[in-house]
């Protein structure tokens, strides 16, 4: 199926006289005739379901959508983007081992992975998204288990040279990991630029309505694990947690990755969706294209009407002629460049404020990416935590306004704006 009819019937076909739209399993747990079924299940050795913190059908229908649509051999859904992106790196890393990742990531992922996971015993170096290949190059040691980095960096608007982050990877013998929730798969797949496993906040575009927290990891099923056994042992040596499995004995290479995040870390730390939210987010899917390309219409007529603005100091947005990542985002994100654009008023941080005090139309909120336009102050909420080096390495200027169009009339949104860079 091509990528929009796949938004609709990707991951579930109901069979006669079943529900048309994906069912709403609202249970924790499911029975059996036999302990032997259900030991089976533990085992490994049958598929099905015996407990929603691993495994749910709802979830695991909508992560098969999710996966046809990135393009990859195995999915599952999470509670939350950010459980998404540690799940991503401990999966394969533990304490004493080494990431490489690109400055230019969410506040909150640059948390997680300079403070939370650093106290875990796994230590990271960031690296500028714009550096040279011998820059990269240098930046992995020989405990390196991958490299991270952002399709559109949030709230940068850096565009990832994807596949010169894959050559870097793939050099080392490690996976790419990235976080493609600001393109989605409407705009970029990343596994067709070399990317090893793409991970999403379907908090925002995926679900599209602000209505449910959650996160995916997609497996793009093309990294030899086992031709890196030595870097791998949880995935190329006997689990004793689970009966000794071997995952890529058992599970392949399109399927190790995967299970051992289910199994293992889900079995584990539980940062299971709601079936409800996975199921809002299989419905926010089925409208994915047709969101995406108004959203982009839409950023791309507010970064040329805020352009042309004498109370506006810069716009940052790669849809425009001129922009630091027009031609990379020509490249990689042909449809569109998502409807997230980030900009400074003159006159600085106060300035700022007063201009998003004055907006009426647009909400100060800490979402972004959904139907309603939202706007936010990243200095001051999401990347309050860096210092002032921090937010300049992440391209997160101290006058940086995130506005995330979303898809009213683009007249009203213009005039939103209008009235309230006057009061700025």
């Amino acid at each position: 199926m091509n990528f929009d009819t796949s938004c609709l019937h990707a991951g579930y076909r109901p069979g006669s006289g079943e529900p048309r739209n994906i069912p709403i399993i609202q249970s924790t747990t499911f029975r059996y005739e036999t302990s032997g079924e259900m030991g089976r299940l533990f085992d490994l050795e049958a598929s099905g379901y015996f407990y929603t913190r691993l495994q749910n059908p709802t979830s695991d229908a909508v992560a098969a959508r999710l996966c046809a649509l990135e393009g990859g051999t195995a999915a599952m859904l999470l509670s939350s983007g950010q459980a998404a992106s540690f799940f991503s790196i401990f999966n394969i890393a533990s304490a004493g081992d080494h990431i490489v990742s690109s400055t230019a990531i969410y506040g909150g992922t640059y948390n997680l992975f300079a403070v939370t996971m650093k106290r875990m015993g796994i230590q990271f170096t960031f690296v500028d998204p714009d550096c040279t290949e011998d820059e990269l190059d240098e930046a992995f040691q020989p405990n390196t288990k991958a490299l991270f980095g952002e399709t559109i960096a949030n709230p940068a608007l850096t565009v990832l040279d994807i596949e010169k982050f894959a050559r870097a990877a793939h050099a080392h013998g490690v996976p790419l990991i990235v976080d493609n929730t600001f393109a989605t798969p409407a705009l970029c797949r990343p596994f067709e630029w070399g990317a090893d496993i793409v991970i999403h906040s379907t908090t925002k575009y995926l679900d599209g309505h602000a209505a449910a927290v959650g996160g995916a990891i997609v497996d793009s099923g093309r990294f030899d694990w086992e031709a890196h056994g030595d870097k791998y042992p949880g995935l190329t040596t006997p689990d004793d947690s689970y009966h000794g499995v071997t995952y890529t004995e058992k599970f392949g290479q399109g399927g190790a990755y995967i299970t051992k995040a289910t199994a293992q870390l889900m079995r584990d730390f539980g940062s299971t969706p709601a079936p409800m939210n996975a199921w809002l987010l299989g419905m926010g899917i089925e409208t994915l294209p047709l969101r995406m390309a108004r959203h982009c219409s839409n950023a791309q007529g507010v970064a040329e009407y805020l352009q042309k603005h004498e109370k506006v100091a810069w716009v940052r947005y790669a849809g425009l002629p001129g922009d630091k990542y027009y031609e990379l985002a020509r490249k990689y994100l042909p449809q569109g460049c998502c409807g997230v654009v980030s900009f400074g008023v003159k006159g600085g941080r106060a300035a700022a404020e007063r201009f998003m005090a004055g907006l009426k139309l647009a909400s100060i909120a800490t979402h972004v990416a959904d139907a309603k336009t939202c706007v936010l102050h990243p200095a001051s909420a999401t990347h309050r935590q860096m210092n002032d080096a921090e937010l300049a390495a992440a391209g997160v200027a101290p006058d940086l306004v995130r506005f995330s169009v979303g898809l009213e009339d683009l007249k009203d949104l213009i005039a939103d704006l209008e009235q309230a860079l006057e009061e700025a």
